[in-house]
């Protein structure tokens, strides 16, 4: 499968903290490993080179132009790879679909792509002028649009403050819904600047707003928290989960899921008696968070905020 006229080209690169991704999976022949977030297929096919000549990979995305640039990436391998266009919160469907019921490593790429944040009619970013779109999957219903033009304005401004935590959440949630109908990132970069005015620094003032609404159109913490379940779920003993986070939303529910399932008891610290019953079923491999050498971010810029944090599932499938 080759992309299309219509797909981006993707150059060649490494992909984010790709070394330690492939050193925390430990990839062998004859494993079988979920890539939640294909992409472009970088960190997957690190997955197939480094288990050959007989390792199996699950490939899911929600965005349909990835999975064709990763399926031309990935094709070498031939039906070692099976791309299926879904959410990694329905790893568990699209597993047994496959009749694979444990498998040995996960990877969680959380986040937005260059190839999607450089495409203006995505509507990702404001650099270039483009329709408030912001969907992984362009099937589904709900786009920023939707959010920005019918939201009440006190839902807004909690999606503002929660998503983007942006403290200036209800004077900007006022201007966008002053200025409705807000046709395009354009106009709403601008509504928020003006708003909020320019201060100085490299951020622009509609970064934040622009991160929760892309958050909220895609339910990003819904389906991270959702994922890391079925995840744990679906490790065989000594599998491992990689997590990249972008920033501090996910990475604080990374290591908080991460920390709940690492212990026998999740009982209040002030009760004398454990009565929960939960028993641990994740061993932390990364104590606090990998993050990309300065090499790295010298090369990708876009990786200067990248976290990933590891863990070992140690009970049974």
């Amino acid at each position: 499968m080759g992309p299309s006229s219509d797909v981006p080209d993707a150059p060649y690169h490494r992909p984010v903290l790709y070394q330690e991704v492939l050193s925390a999976l430990r990839p062998r022949a004859g494993g079988r490993y979920i890539d939640g977030t294909v992409g472009a297929g970088g960190h997957a096919a690190g997955v197939m080179e480094a288990s050959n000549p007989d390792g199996l990979l699950l490939g899911l995305d929600r965005d349909p132009q990835a999975l064709e640039i990763a399926g031309a990436k990935l094709a070498e391998f031939g039906d070692r790879v099976q791309l299926r266009h879904a959410p990694f919160a329905e790893m568990d469907v699209q597993a047994e679909a496959l009749g694979w019921h444990a498998v040995d490593g996960i990877l969680l790429d959380l986040g937005l792509s260059s190839m999607q944040l450089d495409q203006s009619d995505r509507g990702f970013a404001f650099k270039e002028d483009g329709p408030l779109d912001m969907r992984f999957d362009p099937q589904q219903v709900l786009s920023a649009a939707d959010v920005v033009n019918n939201w009440p304005e006190t839902d807004l401004a909690q999606a503002l403050l929660t998503l983007g935590e942006e403290r200036r959440a209800k004077r900007i949630a006022r201007a966008i819904v002053n200025a409705r109908p807000v046709e395009s990132t354009g106009q709403l970069a601008q509504i928020v600047s003006n708003s909020v005015g320019r201060a100085g620094g490299r951020r622009h003032p509609a970064t934040k707003t622009f991160q929760a609404l892309r958050m909220a159109v895609n339910d990003e913490l819904g389906q991270l928290q959702k994922g890391l379940e079925l995840a744990d779920g679906k490790l065989s003993a000594g599998g491992r989960l990689a997590v990249i986070a972008f920033h501090s939303l996910e990475d604080r529910m990374v290591k908080q899921y991460f920390k709940r399932e690492s212990s026998d008891c999740i009982c209040p610290p002030d009760q004398p008696i454990c009565t929960c019953g939960h028993k641990a079923s994740l061993r932390i491999i990364t104590r606090k968070p990998i993050r990309p050498s300065q090499a790295e971010v010298s090369n990708n810029p876009r990786a200067r905020s990248a976290r990933l944090r590891v863990a070992e599932h140690v009970g049974p499938a």
